[in-house]
């Protein structure tokens, strides 16, 4: 593939992920504006954000090994197609259940997409230096596209309406999605004999469906409720994991977490996520309601992580990988992460924005930019090309269950907090921020885990202490001893 098509396609996998990462979050903002029009209860409204993470939670392993399967380009190019025909159906919406249904459609084409990205990342940038600035790429438009989803939700539903949030999605998907067959690399796939695994694939879709769902919707059912259906979706969990044993060509291969740095880089991820994932909602909720700032303020006040993560994924990180090696940048971006939310810690119930708040977004954005682009070469180096679908599926799930998961556990340990400082007579400012106090301090503890985790796992073999792109990609071993280039 000549130089200027490997430029096309990045221009076109980066198109495709930075429209599925804004629409996890562009709807934030928007909220409001669309129970206005729709006539949302306070209940259901949540389900806008919810059938999104449903569908993308839920379909996403499943969506990584039909790439291997019938071709990532093929599985790809239907989930841009979806994803748009969804945003489409969405911009239109006027009734509630069609926006609901519209949501979990793109949930669905976006987990499509996106699950076969990383795979198709590392083969058509095989040479290590140009595969670590494309990851580089890949990890601004995924970073800074969730935080730049909230900036972008507040200008266009102030200046347009809701229903721009969606339709913007149309150009950027229609040139993508006419571009991808012309520009990505054709691969065949081993061809649906080669192991469909439907039982299994049954299974692993209903229990992260099922899990995503308990999760995000733990604050609005019964205990007892979530209890069941929690239960339930472990259930169904483990009886993925036992079909996977048994069966002769496994969706989600065992052997792969059998790989340390597969499973190391996929644990570090998990934490970081989900501590990530906590911090903007807690910090939203602390401009919104201790410091009284609007949408569009809000918006702004997030304005210059996506802004660091630019700087750092594109301009420093390949330079920084070269030089001091992915280890040790990761462990370093971890450490600032760490730092960042310590600093959250001690942010005032008065006016903490310049001297807390924005001096933690731009640290944690440079954490975040410099440990993601080594963390995700470090998921995928360890991998045989004909699992890289399913690799690039488990890395992209585990991204988004940490994601839940963490803001859920965050947000309601937060929650608990501030109803006990209400209790004792504090006032709603002071009891909200000893809140976030708390679970930023827990946010802090999970990704401390994540350096630990990353410091004792995530070592190249023969690479000695550290790792530089080359050594990752030249000198992983495949499980069964068979050397891998990526």
């Amino acid at each position: 593939m000549s130089a200027k098509n490997r430029l096309l396609a990045l221009v076109v996998l980066c198109a495709a992920q930075v429209m599925v990462i804004l629409d996890g979050t562009i709807v934030n903002v928007a909220l409001p504006s669309i129970q206005d029009s729709l006539g949302f209860d306070r209940s259901s409204l949540a389900w806008v954000m919810n059938a999104y993470l449903v569908g993308f939670g839920g379909l996403l392993p499943l969506a990584g090994r039909l790439g291997d399967l019938v071709g990532r380009r093929r599985v790809f190019t239907i989930g841009l197609v979806a994803f748009v025909v969804a945003s489409l159906a969405c911009g239109l919406a006027t009734d509630p259940v069609v926006l609901v249904a519209g949501r979990f459609l793109q949930g669905a084409g976006g987990a499509l997409a996106s699950a076969v990205v990383l795979g198709m990342l590392v083969t058509t940038f095989p040479e290590p230096a140009e595969q670590s600035r494309a990851i580089g790429a890949f990890t601004f438009v995924g970073a800074g596209g969730a935080s730049l989803g909230t900036f972008l939700g507040g200008v266009l539903t102030q200046a347009l309406s809701w229903h721009w949030i969606f339709l913007v999605n149309l150009p950027i998907g229609i040139v993508a999605a006419v571009l991808a067959p012309r520009v990505l690399a054709r691969d065949r796939g081993v061809g649906l004999r080669a192991g469909a695994d439907t039982l299994g694939a049954a299974l692993v879709t209903a229990g992260l469906m099922l899990g995503v769902y308990t999760i995000v919707s733990a604050g609005d059912r019964s205990a007892a409720g979530t209890a069941v259906t929690g239960a339930l979706a472990v259930a169904l969990l483990a009886a993925f994991l036992v079909r996977q044993r048994t069966a002769r060509t496994p969706l989600l291969p065992l052997r792969l977490f059998g790989s340390r740095l597969v499973s190391g880089a996929n644990l570090v991820q998990f934490l970081m996520v989900a501590a990530m994932f906590g911090f903007q909602f807690l910090t939203a909720l602390y401009l919104r309601q201790v410091l009284g700032f609007d949408a569009l303020r809000t918006s702004l006040a997030f304005l210059p992580t996506p802004v660091v993560i630019a700087a750092v994924s594109l301009g420093l990180s390949a330079r920084l990988y070269a030089r001091y090696g992915q280890r040790s940048v990761l462990l370093t971006g971890l450490a600032a992460i760490v730092a960042g939310l310590v600093l959250l810690g001690g942010v005032p119930a008065d006016s903490g924005y310049l001297t807390h708040v924005l001096p933690a977004v731009v640290v944690m954005g440079a954490g975040f930019a410099a440990a993601m682009p080594a963390l995700t070469t470090y998921a995928m180096a360890d991998v045989a090309p004909g699992d890289s679908g399913v690799a690039s599926g488990l890395f992209n799930t585990t991204q988004q269950v940490g994601g839940a998961l963490g803001l859920a556990v965050l947000a309601r340990l937060a929650d608990a907090v501030a109803a006990g400082h209400r209790a004792a007579g504090d006032a709603p400012a002071v009891a909200q921020t000893a809140g976030s106090h708390v679970a930023y301090a827990v946010g802090a503890v999970l990704v401390a885990g994540a350096l630990v985790t990353a410091a004792v796992t995530l070592r190249t073999p023969g690479a000695g202490r550290d790792a530089t792109p080359e050594t990752v990609s030249q000198q992983a071993e495949h499980p069964a001893g068979r050397s891998v280039e990526v």
